[in-house]
């Protein structure tokens, strides 16, 4: 951001410029009608001088963001003009100088061309007030009421309001400008560092899709390892004993059938989801875990209980492993964001074609778990991936649920 540049605005911004200028130019002319009503010089400009100045300090304005030093140069020279030669306007020529110096600040491209420039226009108009108050000063025939006599006299201090005032005015527009330039700047480098916050934790949360199915990878690396095996166990032994014991024989290619059906049911559901990594230790396989172990896994987490419904059957290793894996996830969660007194119950659920987890806890739902964590991905994709769905959410009387109902054959 040390280069930056304010954008400049769109059609919109330049409407609103424009109807600003024609407000100016149409305030002007009111305001000199109206001046010399009132016989502000004793001679003032013609009238055609005054419709020059008035549309030269006015009509620039259009383009104050776009151009801005050069409407800040202009309109400069028309507030001199003015003063100089007596045009009876001095209230939205004020204006409009002050709006010129202030958007050369606000929207000036080169800070440094901007800084000299409005420091050239500051100390020209105060070389020429002070012109003007020797001048002034040396005629009696200028502000003839005002005494003249003494340090503290009346023309000195009107001498000196004049100069403070000046002083207030340039100043602000200067500050003004200044402050608008560095909050277009600010707002600039907060909507880039939320942008690429934003972009991180797209990048986090694909990275850690991208891990969990590494490791969903290698459990199932594991299980398919373990059915070859059992395959090639039993395919042995039945060779061993097809002459001698045919019956046997029979049972053990029926559980090498049996393996290698859900083998490759396994693999049909995860192969085309998954990728290789290799090197990774988070990948670790603890794939031989399932729900035998779901005790030994709720009894580390203090105020959880476990229940079994219904009878428990064999599930296949892919399932019983996807089983312990939401249950560690959400009970994980419950410990890091449900709070020091939260309980948890955890339900295991057989039915006659799915099973069913389900953990609820007493806990208040922290911001982090209600919109999505990383953790939750993980478990989505688990369950998703063996045909199954995730509910997650808080409940309507307190605390947050995660089920997951898992289809299983009969």
């Amino acid at each position: 951001m040390t280069t930056w540049v304010r954008p400049r605005p769109g059609r919109t911004g330049y409407r609103r410029d424009a109807g600003l200028a024609v407000l100016i130019a149409v305030g002007g002319g009111v305001a000199a009608a109206l001046y010399s009503r009132i016989g502000m010089y004793s001679e003032p400009a013609p009238v055609w001088l005054t419709v020059v100045v008035i549309l030269a300090y006015s009509l620039p304005l259009a383009l104050r963001r776009r151009f801005p030093a050069v409407v800040a140069v202009a309109v400069s020279a028309a507030f001199f003009v003015g003063g100089q030669f007596q045009v009876p306007e001095g209230l939205f020529t004020n204006i409009a100088l002050f709006i010129a110096i202030y958007s050369l600040g606000a929207w000036g491209s080169d800070r440094r061309a901007a800084d000299i420039v409005r420091a050239v226009i500051t100390v020209g108009m105060f070389v020429w007030i002070f012109a003007n108050i020797a001048i002034t000063t040396a005629d009696p025939d200028v502000l003839p009421g005002f005494s003249r006599s003494g340090l503290f006299s009346e023309l000195a201090a009107w001498s000196v309001i004049s100069i403070i005032t000046n002083l207030l005015y340039f100043i602000g527009a200067w500050a003004f400008g200044n402050a608008m330039w560095s909050s277009a700047r600010r707002k600039a480098e907060l909507e880039a560092r939320t942008a690429e916050l934003a972009e991180e934790r797209e990048l986090s949360a694909h990275q850690a899709v991208a891990l969990d199915r590494v490791r969903i990878a290698r459990e199932l690396h594991d299980v398919v390892a373990h059915h070859v095996s059992v395959m090639g166990v039993q395919a042995a032994a039945a060779r061993r004993v097809v002459q001698s014991d045919p019956a046997q024989a029979s049972a053990s290619l029926a559980v090498v059938e049996q393996n290698a059906r859900e083998a490759v049911d396994e693999l049909h559901r995860l192969l085309t989801t998954l990728r290789d990594s290799d090197g990774d230790p988070a990948s670790a396989s603890a794939s031989t875990r399932g729900p035998a172990q779901l005790e030994e896994l709720v009894a580390a987490t203090e105020g959880a209980t476990l229940q079994v419904v219904g009878e428990p059957r064999p599930l296949s290793a892919l399932v019983g492993f996807t089983i312990y894996r939401v249950a560690q996830e959400a009970l994980t969660n419950v410990r890091k964001h449900a709070g020091p007194r939260a309980s948890a119950d955890v339900r295991l659920r057989y039915d006659l074609d799915a099973v069913q987890l389900e953990i609820t806890d007493t806990g208040t739902a922290s911001p982090r778990r209600s919109t999505g964590g990383l953790g939750q991905v993980g478990m989505r994709e688990r369950v998703d991936a063996v045909g199954g769905t995730l509910e997650l959410g808080r409940q309507s009387q307190g605390g947050y649920l995660v089920r997951a109902t898992i289809p299983v054959a009969q």
